[in-house]
């Protein structure tokens, strides 16, 4: 009998969340990950949950349907991480027309269920907050509704949840070899331990690795796909108000202006076609200076590429522009073959799907329960979505010593779970060492004990953001602490 039911390779967005699925449908799983969760394209996505507007341009209006109707169980699976936002598109004389514009969101709001969301209006921004960081020239935008998402911890949680039904995740973990017969034997370097394993079937969901482990892991042929990178920047501050903004560049995109972390702007999307080591991903000198650009057609404060505090850029595999947002799936498997499923790409909107459906192709190999992640919410998403203030309150008023940046900073990341990290500590010197203002050695030795965290920057880039605000001796505090605690 094989060690496990199914063996993922990859701890992704795609990886984790077909972890979960199956393991809540009663298989035996292990996810492996050479590196940390989320530490590819999955950590530098657009953080958006959202039918994506610019599809009707396009006409695929199922996809947004169906992207919609995702948004929705979004909101109410992880009220925590996932944030409704109101998204605000300047009209500008030199793009679309403005009965273009309304047309899509009176459309977009008929395709959208009843979420509780507000509906589209148009918004005089001479009159109105979203017109302060605007050009002067600037006097009517569109609203509408969708929402953004923290995506490293996404990641994250969707992990946390698959391992407490039963799935066995292991990070620093390398696949280096996978015989194929009735079942597989997977060859692993774990920790700089080797073990072999075996697993009635593989999900290799490695991202931009998919075709480099297909030939030199699995040794069966490469899908064909080509690779899509994506590009974002962080800058300061530039607005004030409560809201997203679209903006129409000159080559037809849309670019998003999201307030990001408190005291930033991240700014994106641009994408092209990548070549090269996916563990090596850099964003170039052109693109930092197009975002700006874009951002710079509207908003008055200019920007220029110094001003860039960080960027964001990520990898991953596409069969083709089409099925971007979608993803693909592939399932080889025949008389004496073990099945295996490959999946890659896809966006942040449709991973709960996707994964439904890839753990739903292997039914005929294994007897499994029902589908069930749409109504199960994450870990510490037991609330509904618009009590996420009252939870900020009710944090703040048990442990009096929080401020609300920081009661809000863990509700957002824990959700109804933050008792686990403050206990019952009446004053912040009970959480132990403090690294900065606000994290703290309790938290840290939670995310190491509960979330895989082992470095540093497993903690401040993707389980947190607080390395860009993170003084360099509070850095090696934290460094030599999370060395001590192995």
């Amino acid at each position: 009998m094989a060690d496990y039911d199914l063996a993922i390779i990859g701890g992704g967005l795609n990886g984790v969340s077909i972890a979960r699925d199956a393991a809540g449908r009663g298989l035996r799983v292990i996810l492996l990950e050479q590196g940390d969760l989320a530490a590819g394209a999955s950590s530098a996505s657009p953080r958006l949950i959202h039918g994506d507007l610019a599809s009707l341009e396009r006409r695929h209006f199922l996809r947004v349907r169906t992207a919609l109707a995702e948004r929705d169980i979004w909101l109410r699976i992880a009220p925590h991480l996932v944030r409704p936002m109101r998204f605000a598109i300047p009209a500008h004389s030199d793009e679309r027309p403005d009965w273009q514009l309304r047309s899509w969101l009176l459309l977009y709001d008929r395709l959208a269920s009843r979420s509780g969301l507000p509906a589209s209006a148009t918004v005089d921004v001479t009159h109105h907050p979203i017109g302060n960081a605007l050009k002067r020239p600037f006097g009517t935008a569109f609203e509408y509704s969708d929402c953004v998402v923290d995506d490293s911890r996404l990641v994250v949680l969707t992990a946390v949840d698959a391992a407490a039904r039963g799935a066995v995740i292991r990070t620093g973990a390398r696949c280096t070899r996978a015989e194929r017969g009735n079942e597989w034997r997977l060859v692993t370097i774990d920790r700089g331990f080797r073990q072999v394993i075996t697993a009635r079937a593989i999900v290799n969901a490695s991202g931009a690795w998919a075709s480099s482990v297909a030939e030199t892991v699995l040794r069966v042929p490469p899908p064909k796909v080509a690779a899509e990178q994506m590009d974002q920047i962080v800058v300061r501050r530039l607005f004030d108000s409560d809201n997203i903004y679209v903006f129409q560049n000159r080559d037809g995109r849309l670019i998003f202006a999201s307030p990001y972390e408190r005291d930033f702007t991240l700014i994106g999307t641009a994408s092209h076609a990548f070549k090269g080591d996916p563990a090596i991903v850099a964003m170039a000198a052109g693109d930092v200076a197009y975002l700006c650009d874009a951002a710079n057609r509207y908003f008055r404060e200019r920007i220029e590429t110094v001003d860039v505090v960080r960027t964001l850029s990520g990898a991953n595999m596409v069969r083709n522009a089409a099925s971007g947002r979608d993803g693909a799936m592939t399932l080889d498997n025949g008389r004496g073959k073990a099945p295996l499923l490959t999946v890659f790409g896809g966006d942040v909107t449709t991973s709960r799907l996707r994964a439904e459906q890839a753990v739903s192709k292997l039914t005929p190999f294994y007897p499994m329960s029902p589908r069930w992640t749409a109504t199960a919410p994450l870990p510490g998403g037991d609330f509904a979505w618009d009590r996420f203030d009252n939870e900020v309150d009710e944090v703040r008023e048990r442990w009096r010593f929080l401020g609300e940046d920081q009661a809000r900073r863990l509700v957002a990341a824990y959700g109804s779970n933050v008792k686990a990290i403050l206990g019952d500590a009446k004053e912040r010197g009970e959480l132990g060492l403090a690294f900065g203002p606000e994290l703290t050695g309790a938290e840290v030795r939670y995310l190491m004990q509960r979330e895989w965290a082992r470095f540093p920057d497993d903690v401040l880039w993707r389980r947190t953001k607080l390395g860009l605000t993170m003084l360099p001796e509070d850095r090696d505090a934290l460094a030599a602490f999370m060395a001590a605690a192995v």
